[in-house]
């Protein structure tokens, strides 16, 4: 855990694990009804192109206060008793995971519609880099437009 300070928001080069992680988000909610947990894997295909590795980078410190600030938007809109983002950096391969934005709250449509919300986030607003390794060589990867155009509803309310 890159941020002692805060268990709710993790940088790490470690794997998780998904029961593991939901378990310690329930464990003081006794009164939580839903739990949506999302998990992003990396695939071994972008953009018409087999990928063997994908690495992120970040900067220690500003990254955690991000992915907090997008936290706390999600607390503000929602009523939610919980929630946790942990994303992975360095180097990865198909199919390990990248992220986990697992969201408690009494009633599974604020669960869900947060978790959607975080990831959309995550997308377009938290500094990452990703690096992927194709049989041509290494590229940088580019923000997606579909990524943009998702965030837009949020910006709607």
């Amino acid at each position: 855990m890159s941020d002692s300070q805060n268990p709710f928001v993790r940088v790490q080069q470690d794997d998780f694990d998904l029961t593991t992680e939901v378990n310690w988000l329930r464990n003081e909610h006794a009164d939580v009804g839903a739990v949506v947990a999302f998990v992003g894997t990396v695939r071994d295909i972008n953009e018409g192109d087999d990928i063997q590795q994908l690495e992120l980078e970040h900067y220690p410190g500003m990254t955690e206060k991000a992915l907090e600030a997008i936290r706390q938007q999600a607390h503000q809109r929602w009523s939610l008793e919980s929630s946790l983002i942990i994303h992975r950096i360095g180097k990865m391969q198909p199919k390990d995971q990248i992220v986990l934005v697992a969201v408690a709250s009494r009633h599974r449509e604020n669960a869900f519609e947060a978790s959607h919300f975080i990831m959309d986030y995550l997308k377009t607003n938290a500094p990452f880099w990703k690096k992927e390794w194709t049989p041509e060589g290494e590229r940088w990867v580019d923000a997606r437009l579909s990524d943009e155009q998702a965030i837009q509803r949020w910006l709607k309310d």
